[in-house]
């Protein structure tokens, strides 16, 4: 299991490595959508090898809403598929193979354990990022570079994203990660809000500009996700012993 947790660490670093060159390759909105619908079919996909449950027991209907919820943002970008496509997509497998593989950590041992040797193995794989000298110079000579502001803002969005992924990392313990996955749609439906909303009052911030299909399609895939979520939501209900 300390092999399984380390191996899931390492693994969600590359995972991150595939996300951020996606989003550096291609716009926030086309990466997210990909990763809306994919991300959580392959973690579902991956669960029925490793997983005795790969839903646990919740209701496929609300898992394959929030997955339809995420290919509808997928079909409303006009994607750059060569550039943006393979790399999202690999994003997608890595993160679904790291998050069955931090359920089944969590499964066989306490959370805290399993957590602080995923973190480890997170830590050991940013650390062998920096044996390659021409990305070590890249890294201390933007450090040296950047503003004070920045450096500020960078930290304070790190903290966030701690907090966000240790709360996902509870969820995953708790529940399948197929299911966590899907739910995250959410999470790509407040990035839509917010890149619309900085987009329309900052545009010199982010230029994103929606209307007719991408934004009706946009719309249906938020009423999806929260749709699949009522019902993954009575499903949980309906199968609780006792009390909820």
């Amino acid at each position: 299991m300390f092999a399984v947790a380390f191996g899931a660490g390492v693994i969600q670093l590359i995972a991150n490595y595939f996300y951020y060159d996606a989003l550096d390759a291609g716009e926030a909105s086309q990466t997210l959508a990909i990763m809306g619908g994919f991300s959580p079919l392959f973690t579902y996909l991956i669960g029925i090898e490793l997983l005795k449950t790969p839903l646990g027991g919740a209701s496929i209907s609300g898992f394959a809403l929030m997955v339809a919820g995420g290919f509808f943002m997928f079909f409303s970008e006009a994607l750059n598929v060569k550039l943006v496509f393979p790399l999202t997509l690999a994003a997608a497998g890595t993160f679904g193979l790291s998050s069955v593989m931090q359920k089944v950590a969590f499964d066989r041992a306490n959370f805290v354990s399993a957590y602080v040797v995923f973190t480890f193995g997170t830590f050991a794989g940013a650390l062998f990022l920096l044996i390659r000298p021409s990305w070590r110079d890249q890294i201390f000579h933007a450090s040296e570079e950047a503003s004070p502001r920045s450096k500020e803002l960078y930290f304070l969005n790190r903290f966030i994203s701690g907090i966000g992924s240790f709360l996902i990392f509870l969820a995953i313990s708790r529940a399948s990660p197929a299911i966590v996955d899907a739910i995250s749609g959410l999470r790509y439906v407040l990035v839509f809000g917010g890149v619309y909303f900085v987009g329309k009052y900052h545009p010199r911030w982010l230029k994103e500009e929606y209307h007719g299909w991408p934004l009706k399609a946009k719309i249906i895939a938020t009423a999806l996700v929260v749709a699949g979520l009522v019902l993954v939501g009575l499903s949980g209900q309906a199968g609780a012993p006792g009390p909820t």
